[in-house]
């Protein structure tokens, strides 16, 4: 797939943009028959996109040959159906070497992760994008959060770079943010592309679509595509009382538990999806799994977002 066609396909999404967690066996291998049926009923369910092996689907923890396996597992599932966004990060030759993996596996593109542990520089930083952009034929959406936030000049820049179609935020400034939404719209006019990538997405999105950032990530997406879909709708439609009833009764206390641990951010939502019926093992260290309460709360906010979805009908 060339950059255009992927552009489109997310420009306008159907629904939330999926990212599914890793299937782990009893053993702790890869299950990749749980990973095609996790991801085969999210795009059934009316997912838009896939990105597979990206943070909440733990690239930080799966060996390259596991991350080629997931991400053909993904290709697999989707049958074409919805573009398949594969993650690439570490060291630049790192990235290279995952990228060209994701690309012999049949991905359409790229998420491209923030750079491992070290703090660079503007110029370092657009260098290990643009050769990651170079190293295939996959366009790349970068990845903004922790040690890489970037200067709107930097994003520009990116923005004039061959195969980077987008800019994902997982870094929460809304200043920030607006000004590189304007200076790219100023500087390099065209159709590229925004994500709200922070926690929770939905619980900021009203403010990010204001500024012009209309795509966002889902994680409650792999547990509670249902209630997802139906905030992915209010959004689009500009049913901001709906938006806002699920984000004070649902979005918001899931954050506020998401907060209660480190990684929770990935366990909470791996133990959610083993509640709601497939066993997809735990996450693997250094995460943890969350604590028996805090899966007795998250239960109970799965039934208040259920419950939501009933007063609407």
């Amino acid at each position: 797939m060339t950059p255009a066609p992927l552009a489109a396909r997310l420009g306008v999404p159907s629904g939330p943009l999926f990212f599914p967690v890793t299937a782990y066996g009893p053993d702790g291998a890869v299950d990749p028959d749980t990973y095609r049926l996790h991801v085969r009923r999210g795009v059934e369910a009316g997912a838009a996109a896939v990105f597979a092996c990206c943070g909440t689907g733990e690239f930080h923890a799966l060996t390259p040959e596991e991350f080629e396996t997931c991400v053909r597992a993904a290709v697999e599932a989707a049958e074409g159906r919805v573009p398949v966004v594969a993650g690439a990060g570490y060291g630049t030759a790192l990235a290279v070497r995952y990228a060209r993996l994701a690309e012999r596996a049949g991905a359409d593109g790229l998420l491209a992760m923030p750079p491992y542990l070290v703090r660079a520089a503007q110029e370092g930083l657009l260098r290990h994008y643009r050769e990651l952009a170079a190293a295939t034929s996959l366009p790349v959406i970068v990845y903004q959060r922790d040690n890489a936030v970037l200067t709107p000049r930097t994003v520009v820049e990116l923005a004039r770079t061959d195969g980077i179609i987008g800019f994902k935020d997982g870094h929460g400034d809304l200043d920030l943010m607006q000004r590189t939404v304007s200076a790219v719209r100023t500087e390099v006019p065209g159709d590229f592309l925004y994500f709200n990538g922070l926690p929770t997405a939905e619980l900021t999105q009203l403010a990010y679509r204001g500024i012009g950032v209309p795509l966002y990530s889902s994680a409650a997406f792999c547990f509670a595509p249902e209630i997802a879909l139906a905030c992915h709708t209010a959004f689009r439609t500009g049913d901001d009382a709906t938006a806002n009833r699920l984000i004070d009764g649902f979005y918001r206390p899931f954050a506020n538990l998401r907060a209660q641990g480190p990684g929770y951010a990935v366990s909470l939502v791996k133990a959610a999806v083993r509640m709601r019926g497939l066993d997809v093992g735990e996450v693997r260290p250094p995460l943890h799994e969350p604590s028996g309460d805090h899966v007795e709360q998250l239960a109970r906010l799965i039934e208040r977002g259920q419950a939501l979805l009933e007063e609407d009908r």
